[in-house]
């Protein structure tokens, strides 16, 4: 691809982030009844999207650092070669500040023990189980389309296998997937994503989620030979835990910045080639970092 960001100086700060936390605190509804245990402010339905034109820069939030960038696209990266064991996770590049604590959980679900099942992330991009047998590789699937028939309305990918993923007996999942429904569109020659969110953790799990779907379009592009277009970002369920709230009245007092570039080795060709080693973060000037409470 040829440089597809706007010079620094053109760029302009980017308010959606921190519009919508705002949103959350001014409208949300205090739920107390959640998976974590801990009361959470809820959107359901009624956050609006945030569209980013990737030529203004990538959407790495600058409100604070975000120093764990690559582990979130290592993370991605990951779950499109089908990891699926804590193990196999963390051999990509993804920390062990998220995953590692289920270490060991599998054998709950009769899993073997760091197994995150087959209704986890690397299991449904990559092995989804098909009529009379075998498994779909949804991602090479839908980057063989675009190639072959890029005016199709149908580039679409799902994490999600009913099956595997309700409470009942036939659960076979540790985390039910929060994010990855994704659908690609080319539209005036560029390639456009729009990724829907389950369940979205604003302060935590969002910004870590902004930037490793970037990246996965931009990589689709590379692989593809489109120039990207925009990255859409719509949820469902958007919510700030109640003991995150004062860390947020914090950060949401913060100006946004102009937003950071991201390089890709250009002589990666094959989507399931790339590793986090691929991706260079340049003119990235974030608020310092903060300690915001995590809710697992």
């Amino acid at each position: 691809m040829e440089n597809i960001y706007k010079p620094l100086a053109e760029r302009t700060p980017d308010h959606q982030y921190v519009d919508r936390l705002k949103f959350i605190l001014e409208n949300g509804v205090m739920v107390r009844d959640t998976p974590q245990g801990v009361g959470a402010l809820t959107c359901f339905g009624t956050l609006a999207p945030m569209v980013f034109d990737l030529a203004n820069g990538v959407p790495l939030i600058t409100e604070r650092k975000l120093g764990s960038w690559r582990f979130a696209i290592g993370e991605k990266i990951a779950f499109i070669n089908g990891a699926r064991t804590v193990d196999e996770i963390e051999s990509y590049g993804c920390g062990p500040r998220f995953w590692g604590q289920y270490r060991g959980g599998g054998t709950a679900l009769g899993l073997t023990p760091d197994d995150m099942g087959p209704g986890s992330y690397g299991a449904a991009f990559h092995d989804f189980e098909v009529p009379g047998g075998g498994t779909l590789n949804q991602y090479e699937q839908v980057v063989e389309q675009i190639r072959l028939y890029p005016m199709m309305r149908t580039h679409l990918v799902t994490p999600w296998k009913p099956y595997y993923t309700a409470r009942g007996p036939n659960r076979k999942v540790i985390v039910a997937p929060c994010h990855g429904w994704v659908h690609f569109r080319v539209v005036d020659g560029k390639l456009h994503m729009r990724m829907d969110q389950r369940s979205a953790d604003m302060p935590i799990g969002e910004p870590h989620n902004m930037i490793q779907y970037a990246a996965l379009l931009l990589m689709v592009c590379q692989v593809t030979g489109y120039q990207p277009g925009n990255y859409i970002h719509s949820f469902a369920d958007a919510h700030i835990y109640e003991n995150q709230i004062k860390d947020v009245h914090e950060l949401v007092k913060r100006p946004p910045r102009p937003s950071p570039v991201l390089r890709l080795d250009p002589s990666v060709k094959n989507l399931f080639d790339f590793r986090v080693e691929h991706f260079t973060l340049e003119e990235y000037d974030p608020h310092p970092a903060m300690n915001i409470s995590f809710s697992p």
